[in-house]
């Protein structure tokens, strides 16, 4: 046995080319060795570990299956249906309404305007971010992302209080405007689009550039016609999923657009809870379900056509600021102190202040269930139900979540096999941009009666929240493990690992360093989850984004400053629990030894990679 393990050793180091050229199957694969006969490449598949991968898809697929497409398939069918029969009839009187085409265009507009200004701005910041080395670079890579993190409504408070009567911006008037929304809807996804094309732009071979600018050109041109064009596919696929968000941004619109400003997502909510029009609520929901599904595609195939360019060689060291990042350094910074900082800024200082006057009341009345006797617990108690169901969801997430990107991440060399992961991909990410409204009015209608009559217990406001979170989770796991080079799995197999193995000593070390991250965004996400929360919390224990809006809806000082009040406590909790994510990721990814640098490429190189070797090791002890 030993003699055998150590002829595959030697295979593998001495010998890449012929990994190259093998079948990246781990299964029962053989290939002619030197001795005579044949020699296997990994064990068979046994019976439990393809009952391994059946739960893998099973899990996953029956929980989104049963609480998501179910709920939102049931409230669709409700509303064109009538008396068992499809009515497609009602679906063109729905889209002639004045008020549903007017809703519709202002949706697509505020969200073209806000998808291109994000993208437009995150430019000079992923550039100095990414590609750039100073003092402090990593807590700001931290800082930008925390916007996209924080609840919506703490978000609507915050450019409320700063556009509102008293705030520092009120001479604008731009409260309760389109310009109001879409500035918070920059604000959000700011730092979204600067790390999704900075983290690519540091992967970019910086030597065609480099050669363009030896030759004359200068830093405009070599932007314009060498950088810009390869980073196109991901500013395209960051912006499509920007644009999704944008269409579905609840909170913010509910609490910041007024009577004249809304989305097909605050729609489906006053059809649904207001009018009682399913049969209207149905028709928005499907063309959203629609609109998320272009907005996918779209993104989908431009990080396919990103991904097979040649020119991604991997982490390339950045380089020191000169003064011709001058211009990037000023925008940068003017635009995260105005857009990002200014915000957060007004909504601590007013939550200080009470009729003009500065106090600690708005702080001390959240611990106090007589402060507002319209609520029936006190804010306090609402933000531990907060905290208690966002862990839950955060777990159920995260499972969920995992058991998607292993297997969404797989390699498979069958056509068939690679459609099939491209459709489980998508559906996985349905409910990214399904609105959560949506969600939370199907869990009424499908939850109600047995066997699972969950609306009215506590499980039924984390399992929508998972629902939420499940696809942030996806999205951050998933480019990880697509970056592990196929032939550390290859030699893995070689030295007799089964797929569990492989993935345990492959793949487990990279959960583990982006497990923390995407943590963050679920517990982050289901902290401020709001459009699905409102329609299924009870009043004996709502979430905290729940009571905020509640009270801001309400006129009187003491219910405006509860309401700030809370706001900052809901949105240092997201902040906090996403820095300290960050933070930890961060060390992890410092400790990770052998990464991949321009000029140290181990995968290209011809030789075995650490992690190849460190894989041979584990497998060999166990």
């Amino acid at each position: 046995m030993a003699q055998a393990m150590g002829q595959r050793r030697r295979q593998v180091s001495g010998t890449p080319e012929k990994i190259q050229s093998g079948d990246r199957h781990a299964g029962p694969q053989r290939t002619t060795g030197e001795s005579a006969g044949t020699q296997r490449i990994g064990p068979r598949i046994t019976f439990s570990q393809k009952l391994a991968w059946s739960l893998a898809i099973a899990l996953p697929l029956g929980f989104l299956g049963l609480f998501f497409a179910w709920p939102v398939a049931s409230l669709v069918m409700r509303g064109l249906l009538d008396n068992g029969h499809l009515d497609l009839a009602g679906v063109g009187e729905v889209f002639l309404r004045e008020r549903t085409s007017r809703v519709v265009g202002q949706t697509l507009y505020q969200a073209a305007w806000a998808t291109g200004i994000s993208a437009l701005a995150a430019l000079p910041g992923a550039h100095l971010l990414y590609r750039r080395r100073f003092v402090g670079v990593g807590l700001l890579k931290a800082l930008v992302i925390v916007p996209f993190v924080l609840p919506s409504v703490a978000v609507g408070v915050a450019f409320h209080s700063l556009l509102t009567k008293g705030g520092w911006l009120e001479s604008l008037g731009l409260d309760g405007t389109s310009q109001a929304v879409i500035a918070a809807m920059v604000f959000f996804n700011y730092g979204f689009m600067l790390r999704q094309v900075g983290s690519f732009w540091a992967q970019l071979d910086p030597r065609p550039a480099q050669a363009a600018a030896s030759l004359g050109a200068g830093p405009a041109r070599v932007f314009f016609t060498i950088t810009l064009p390869r980073l196109a596919p991901m500013i395209a696929a960051a912006a499509s999923v920007t644009f999704l968000y944008c269409c579905t941004a609840y909170g913010v619109v509910l609490v910041l657009g007024g009577r004249g400003v809304s989305t097909i997502e605050t729609e489906i909510y006053v059809l649904t809870a207001q009018f009682l029009d399913l049969r209207g609520a149905a028709v928005l929901s499907v063309a959203q379900i629609v609109l998320v599904a272009a907005c996918l595609l779209v993104a989908e195939r431009a990080r396919r056509r990103f991904g097979a360019r040649s020119d991604w060689v991997g982490q390339v060291p950045a380089s020191a600021l000169t003064w011709r990042d001058l211009p990037a350094i000023a925008f940068t910074t003017a635009l995260i102190c105005f857009l990002l900082v200014a915000p957060i800024a007004s909504l601590l200082v007013r939550s200080f202040k009470r009729s003009g006057e500065w106090t600690l009341a708005n702080y001390l009345d959240l611990f106090n269930p007589q402060a507002t006797p319209a609520l029936l617990v006190s804010v306090e108690q609402a933000a531990w139900f907060s905290l208690r169901t966002a862990l839950t969801a955060g777990a159920i997430a995260m499972v969920v979540g995992v058991c998607i990107a292993v297997v969404v991440s797989r390699q498979p060399r069958s056509t068939w096999a690679k459609r099939g992961l491209v459709w489980l991909d998508g559906f996985f990410m349905l409910p990214l941009g399904v609105s959560a409204v949506t969600v939370g009015f199907g869990f009424l209608i499908t939850l109600a009666r047995p066997p699972l009559a969950l609306t009215k217990s506590w499980w039924i406001v984390p399992l929508a929240q998972a629902v939420v979170a499940v696809p942030l989770v996806v999205r951050t796991l998933v480019p990880a493990l697509r970056g592990i080079d196929p032939r550390q799995r290859e030699a893995a197999a070689s030295l007799g690992a089964g797929p569990g193995q492989v993935i345990r000593s492959v793949d487990g070390p990279v959960l583990w360093r982006s497990g923390g991250l995407a943590a963050g965004f679920a517990l982050a996400t289901s902290l401020g989850e709001f459009g699905a929360t409102s329609f299924l919390a009870r009043p004996q224990s709502p979430t905290l984004p729940v009571v905020v809006a509640q009270l801001i809806s309400r006129p009187g000082a003491v219910n405006q400053g509860m309401a700030i009040a809370g706001a900052v406590v809901l949105a240092l909790g997201s902040a906090s629990i996403m820095l300290i994510c960050e933070y930890l990721q961060n060390r992890a990814a410092a400790r990770k030894p052998g990464s991949r640098k321009l000029g140290n490429r181990g995968a290209d190189s011809g030789k075995p990679s650490s992690r190849m070797k460190r894989t041979a090791s584990a497998i060999n002890k166990d």
